[in-house]
């Protein structure tokens, strides 16, 4: 019955004080047994701390533990779904009582993830692997969320739960229906994974792989002028006769900044019927306020301004995956009302107004939403992209100078930027390639790969 929420609050809080090696220590001393340094959201939060860290190897360690637990969830939907269906009615008591499979989007995260871990060890073939099994993963979520919510929908029709309704008065529906998170094409999958893909199989020299990336990235961030440049510059910048007159460095930047949101729970009160007639029982659901962030709009580097431009929204991806969840967590707890409703009920009979009071304590104590998530991701991405001379470039953004320096060389080029409680954390550079020796032409001659001012 622990709280995520408390935890990250006091991880941050740590981080504020003693740094990012303050929030890991915090975050590894909430785990004392074998189970709790195995399980899914303790490996997802430490993985991204030592991200933060530069300590990639350990980083990516953990992120496969994590990632282990996901291959088992998959195993399970593929080899036994009638199984892991059977579970939706496992919240009777509560919630947090039920494993952390992870949210989808997550699982999509943790891969895209590893890939970056791999891209700033300089490991294409592994990072090969990690955005193929991006793709599958996302295919097989599809499947069994189609699955799960027929079958959340024939055990609430059997358990004759429509009685009590499906409305939840109070509940700040408009923070799930917004413009934003309608027009998500679903929870788990984002346009910078596919973006990323795209960019890699470019460096691989696989542009027939590259352009499927790019095209899926467009589809589901329509209109953002670098991912259409992604694609429409793709023939151009892979062809020999580009490669050959290549000077500078085509630098992919990803900026990432905040903080992933926080599951909120928030209480509800709803009448249930018993034998003794309706009952007022205890609910409790999480809400996600919308981020209040200041959007990022530029990035300054040699002189040159970069359009930077979001392409992913964690807070709403959030938002989303909560909408989507929301009909089978409203028919767990409508499970439970009627439990505890019966348990209440029972008491009374049994044991008059005293045993009345303890079951209605005892509800709501055990009432508590699940609010556990992946916090330590970033609120939000931004990508920019462009040629730079080879060399050392200090890097400002929205205007303000942080005193970074990155350093880029070769044909390609991933700089990883994030905004961390008001400073830039610079994350490895990933460098590819190699340019020619002698120049052909002049740098001016270079047309750029995105969109620049």
């Amino acid at each position: 019955m622990k709280s995520h929420d408390a935890l990250t609050s006091q991880m941050q809080t740590a981080q504020k004080t003693s740094g990012i090696p303050g929030a890991l220590k915090t975050l590894e001393a909430s785990a004392t047994s074998v189970d709790e340094k195995s399980a899914l959201l303790y490996n997802l939060e430490r993985g991204e701390l030592l991200r933060l860290d530069h300590k990639y190897n350990d980083s990516t360690q953990a992120f496969l533990l994590a990632d282990s637990k996901v291959k088992e969830w998959e195993e399970s939907t593929k080899t036994n779904p009638q199984k892991m269906l059977s579970m939706l009615g496992a919240g009777t008591i509560s919630e947090r009582l039920k494993v952390y499979e992870g949210q989808d989007y997550e699982k999509v995260w943790l891969t895209t993830r590893l890939a970056l871990n791999r891209v700033a060890a300089g490991d294409l073939d592994n990072a090969r692997v990690d955005i193929k099994r991006t793709h599958e993963r996302e295919a097989l979520i599809a499947e069994y969320r189609a699955k799960e919510t027929a079958a959340a929908e024939e055990e609430a029709k059997s358990k004759g739960k429509g009685a009590v309704g499906k409305e939840i008065n109070g509940y700040p529906v408009e923070t799930l229906n917004d413009p934003e998170v309608l027009a998500l094409k679903n929870g788990y999958q984002n346009a910078l994974s596919h973006y990323l893909a795209g960019f890699l199989y470019e460096v691989m020299n696989e542009p027939g792989m590259a352009a499927p990336g790019y095209r899926k990235a467009i589809e589901l961030k329509p209109e953002t002028g670098v991912l259409e440049e992604g694609l429409r510059g793709l023939d151009a910048r892979t062809s020999f006769t580009h490669k050959r007159r290549q000077r500078m460095t085509d630098v992919l930047f990803l900026v990432e900044a905040g903080d992933a949101p926080a599951r909120k729970p928030r209480a509800f009160t709803v009448p249930v019927p018993t034998p003794g007639g309706l009952r007022t029982v205890s609910i409790s659901y999480p809400t996600i306020e919308p981020s209040t962030d200041p959007l990022l709009t530029n990035l300054s580097v040699a002189g040159r301004e970069f359009k930077l431009e979001k392409v992913v929204d964690v807070n709403v991806m959030a938002r989303r995956a909560l909408k989507d969840e929301m009909p089978g967590m409203v028919f767990r707890g409508v499970t439970r009302a009627l439990v505890k409703g019966v348990m209440q009920d029972q008491l009374q009979k049994n044991a008059g107004l005293l045993g009345a009071l303890v079951g209605s304590i005892a509800s709501a104590v055990t009432e508590q939403a699940d609010d556990r998530l992946w916090r330590m991701l970033p609120g939000r991405v931004y990508v920019a992209r462009g040629y730079l001379p080879e060399g050392e470039h200090k890097i400002q953004i929205n205007g303000r100078d942080f005193n970074i320096n990155v350093k880029v060389n070769g044909q390609y080029a991933i700089v990883p930027l994030r905004l961390y409680d008001k400073d830039v954390l610079v994350g490895d550079v990933g460098n590819f390639g190699a340019l020619a020796e002698q120049p052909l032409v002049a740098v001016a001659d270079i047309k750029p790969a995105a969109a620049s001012a």
